[in-house]
């Protein structure tokens, strides 16, 4: 078989520290990964004037998968770092499902008191493409006292559907239960029809639990009763907040991982840690590289790897249980020592 071609955006801060563990760790599974290094991010705009090349999404097109480093960076904006590459590829590529699995593993110390490791897993999945990020909208009377910004909702019955069927069956596949973040009450078009797909969906799947939460009331529930929730469906803007929230539950972005699919597509799906370039920790080797590894487990399971999947999951479980840790998670180590121990525990309970 020949190797999976992997694209490789270390991009910014402390993305290349942790991407480097995650690459070791990989290759200690013994997959054959032929990878790309593609120097996109803010050092690429404050050379070219862009965050990737006008034909990036070519590229990206000719791999398997990308694995995603970190985006962002003090000496370039927000809105430029991000809708120049990360929802630039979201987008251009139509990876429309964010999936973010929030387990607290033992070992990692979670806010919770009281709450086992058990309790807190959930499966988020989010629509990527259009909702509150839809990017319609605009600013006119610019410099003026009335100056105005417009940002447009946007959702089509497609979208919302492919989301919540592909949740659905991720419910199936689990314990069985979904819940539906929304807002209808006070989002009366956009929300509205998110629920009425939902109910529309619901009947095809008889065997899933399902509810319709207003998604404030979903945020107290989550710290209150985590262990009521199994998948959870939401929209592009409720799915990016709620999943900040799970991280915090299951012990800090340093562990929150991801993966950005096209199901039914032969688009390459997106692989990233969720914890942010860090700028004030870059280049001191204290990043958790966890959440990184964690994404790099999930690329494994959508390339067709079960065994390495399975394997480094198991060691990514061990080194939590067992140390060593990074500061974070209340432990001493650098980066490349928990890398260390994650690649030694996958080495030695190797993938037959």
């Amino acid at each position: 078989m020949s190797a999976h071609r992997v694209a490789v955006i270390a991009g910014d801060g402390v993305g290349p520290e942790v991407v480097a563990q995650a690459r070791r760790a990989v290759e200690a599974t013994g997959v054959e990964i032929a990878w790309t290094e593609l120097p996109w991010g803010s050092d690429h705009y404050h050379r070219t004037g862009r965050m990737m090349p006008a034909d990036a999404l070519a590229t990206l097109r000719g791999h398997d998968a990308i694995l995603l480093g970190a985006v962002g960076d003090p000496s370039v904006p927000d809105h430029i770092s991000l809708w120049e590459l990360l929802l630039a590829l979201r987008q251009g590529l139509d990876l429309w499902a964010n999936v973010r699995p929030a387990q607290l593993l033992p070992g990692v110390p979670g806010p919770l008191a009281g709450r086992a490791p058990g309790e807190v897993d959930m499966l988020f999945v989010r629509e990527n493409t259009e909702g509150e990020y839809a990017g319609v909208g605009g600013r006119v009377h610019a410099g003026l006292a009335g100056e105005t910004g417009i940002e447009v909702s946007v959702f089509t019955r497609p979208a919302v559907e492919r989301v919540v069927r592909f949740a659905f069956e991720r419910a199936e596949e689990r314990r069985g239960r979904l819940t539906s973040a929304t807002k209808s009450n006070a989002s009366r078009y956009g929300y509205v029809l998110w629920d009425e797909v939902v109910a529309e969906v619901a009947a095809d799947h008889p065997g899933v639990e399902v509810d319709s939460v207003l998604v404030d009331a979903l945020a107290a529930r989550m710290v209150r009763d985590p262990g009521s929730l199994d998948v959870v469906v939401a929209s592009n803007l409720f799915g990016d907040v709620l999943t900040d929230l799970a991280a915090a539950l299951q012990g800090g972005m340093g562990v929150a991982a991801s993966a950005s699919l096209a199901p039914g597509s032969d688009a390459p799906p997106l692989f990233e840690p969720v914890h942010g370039s860090a700028p004030d920790i870059a280049g001191r080797g204290v990043a958790n590289p966890i959440g990184c590894l964690w994404s790099a487990q999930l690329m494994l399971e959508q390339l067709g790897e079960p065994e390495a999947a399975a394997a480094l999951r198991a060691a990514i479980a061990a080194v939590c249980r067992q140390g060593p840790r990074t500061r974070d998670l209340g432990g001493t180590a650098s980066t490349a020592e928990v890398g260390d121990a994650v690649v030694r525990a996958v080495e030695a309970a190797p993938v037959r």
